[in-house]
């Protein structure tokens, strides 16, 4: 996808701040300071419109980045995160599961994970929950950058062997700093976004008027 525009929308707590112009949605999860700002940045060919921070739980909503006027990116808070209370962290937990279960705009859940190290317990649990709910989930794997190419594919083994990776989920090795993964990611995400099959039906239905007429 070619980003001719990109915008930060709103921080959203309760579904009735969520935009309400059915825009696909395409969730980041992932925990704190896996470079969660930094993919968006990346994706929308834009250095700073998700602040990064080295603070761990400053993202406390859903940040909703509108992109092209064809999608949402949004950014949930980063879990893991030692210096928010328990109250908090359980007050996330509780705004995360709604949307991913009551929000018929979401189409995927990117689950960002540091190719560096095994994922931890909460990346393990965050992928059986996706799993139990049947939610669309691609695994993106960061920081390849940090990590010699000829190591990477053993990395990507123990991450996946790690989440107890599923076949028929996708997985991208992704990298803010060098763009690798940038044009695999967009192609997943498009492909989970309908407008494939919206051109189809639009290309049949002409197909069919015209068949008509003759």
């Amino acid at each position: 996808m070619k980003v001719t525009k990109a915008e930060f929308v709103i921080s959203a707590v309760v579904p009735a701040q969520y935009p309400e112009d059915a825009l696909p949605e395409i969730a980041l999860a992932g925990r704190s300071n896996v470079g969660k700002s930094s993919l968006i940045n990346r994706m929308i060919s834009r250095k700073n419109l998700a602040r990064t921070s080295a603070t761990p739980g400053k993202t406390q909503q859903l940040n909703y980045y509108r992109v092209n006027d064809d999608l949402y990116l949004v950014d949930f808070p980063g879990y893991g995160y030692a210096k928010v209370s328990k109250t908090q962290r359980a007050a996330f937990g509780e705004m995360i599961e709604r949307y991913l279960l009551s929000r018929e705009e979401l189409k995927l859940v990117l689950l960002i994970v540091d190719m560096r190290h095994p994922p931890s317990k909460d990346d393990i649990s965050m992928y059986e929950w996706l799993q139990h709910y049947n939610r669309p989930v691609c695994v993106v794997a960061t920081k390849a950058d940090k990590i010699p190419k000829t190591r990477r594919q053993k990395h990507v083994k123990i991450v996946k062997d790690t989440l107890g990776f599923k076949p028929y989920h996708s997985f991208v090795m992704f990298s803010s700093e060098l763009g690798l993964g940038k044009d695999e990611l967009w192609a997943i995400m498009e492909s989970h976004m309908g407008k494939k099959d919206d051109e189809e039906e639009t290309y049949l239905d002409s197909e069919t008027e015209g068949n008509e007429q003759s």
